[in-house]
């Protein structure tokens, strides 16, 4: 009986011991090849989950001095892009080759799925503010004028080529800085989503 007694407090110390040196292991492993946890941050998840088309009341928001553009459906902002603007961006523009991106409200007259900058969204510069004010410093004339009025209450493409400029586009090719003549830049990804987005016709505000 002694014997059996002695074996079997060897047996138990011997699983004992097994026992705490596994769970040992255990603990050195975890510390040494710590878990992969997929946490992400909320805006992360949001950025992948895709958008949900057609958006409500579509409409766009592009803030200058925070270099970011709104997309809104309804009241709801569904997504924000970082953005790059023109060589001088903090003033509003006013004339052909000023190298800014104006302010106010315009809509998207056309999109192009060919642009030399990815893909491409154009703006309806210059508004009816722009002509008034173009008209009284004399930088074009009053059937200029008059012209770009027409085509902005018929939500068409206004005169591109006065000396107000034209050709202004939310548009591809990277947001990392100021670079455009004048444009919105976002990054390939971005204009991709919004482009799929945003048909003709889609209002658009840009702030200072």
């Amino acid at each position: 009986m002694r014997r059996f007694l002695v074996f079997a407090f060897v047996l138990l110390a011997l699983v004992a011991a097994i026992a705490h040196e596994q769970k040992s292991g255990l603990a050195r492993d975890a510390v040494n090849h710590p878990v992969k946890r997929n946490i992400a941050e909320p805006e992360a998840i949001a950025r992948k989950e895709r958008l949900k088309l057609p958006l409500k009341d579509q409409r766009i928001v592009v803030m200058k001095r925070k270099r970011l553009l709104e997309l809104y459906s309804g009241e709801a902002v569904v997504r924000t892009y970082k953005i790059g603007l023109g060589l001088n961006p903090v003033d509003d523009k006013e004339r052909q080759g000023d190298r800014r991106t104006p302010e106010g409200d315009f809509y998207v007259f056309t999109r192009n799925n060919k642009s030399a900058f990815y893909l491409s969204l154009g703006l309806s510069y210059p508004n009816i503010e722009d002509a008034e004010r173009g008209l009284r410093n004399k930088l074009i004339s009053r059937a200029q004028h008059d012209a770009i009025v027409r085509a902005i209450k018929r939500k068409g493409t206004p005169p591109q080529n006065t000396a107000l400029g034209g050709d202004i586009y939310i548009h591809g090719n990277g947001a990392s800085s100021d670079w455009t003549w004048g444009c919105v830049a976002l990054e390939n990804e971005d204009i991709k989503e919004l482009f799929d987005a945003v048909p003709v016709g889609t209002a658009v505000t840009i702030k200072p």
